[in-house]
């Protein structure tokens, strides 16, 4: 019993362009509705600004021009995954987010090669789980390369 917790990798599911994406729930702090977006000069197109969320400043990323969809206007389903490390955090603005699911690590499979943002290295798998394809995204990558240079 206690293998089975320890091969399950537990997610929050998001929709991006009509697509289902992952993160793990170890580093999702909250999801919250889109709010007021300050915004700041000189930054990457896909850093839409900050928000002030509960007396902390956090820089917001936009997952669709941060992989190179295309924009779209926000709706009464975006919501702002609010995600972090011990040192910095950031929200990801996605077109929706509702599901909590655990993925057994079988069923976990490299990225394939084709997909452009798995050249980036953003992707750290893909899990093909009843007929749902649910890509799985390394937010440690994109911490990194983007949050450290916005902020």
């Amino acid at each position: 019993m206690a293998e089975d917790l320890i091969s399950d990798l537990k997610v929050i599911v998001f929709q991006l362009n009509q697509k289902e994406y992952a993160i793990p729930v170890s580093q999702v702090r909250s999801i919250e509705k889109i709010i007021h977006i300050t915004r700041v000069p000189h930054v990457n197109p896909f850093v839409k600004g900050v928000i002030n969320l509960r007396g902390v400043v956090t820089p917001l990323l936009d997952l669709r021009v941060r992989f190179g969809m295309e924009e779209q206007s926000y709706s009464d389903s975006t919501r702002v995954i609010i995600v972090g490390d011990e040192e910095k955090e950031a929200g990801l603005i996605v077109d929706g987010a509702n599901d909590v699911i655990d993925i057994p690590s079988s069923m976990i499979e490299p990225a394939p090669e084709v997909v452009g943002i798995a050249a980036e290295g953003f992707i750290k798998g893909v899990a093909n789980l009843h007929r749902r394809l649910l890509i799985l995204i390394d937010l440690d990558k994109i911490l990194l390369s983007d949050v450290r240079k916005a902020l």
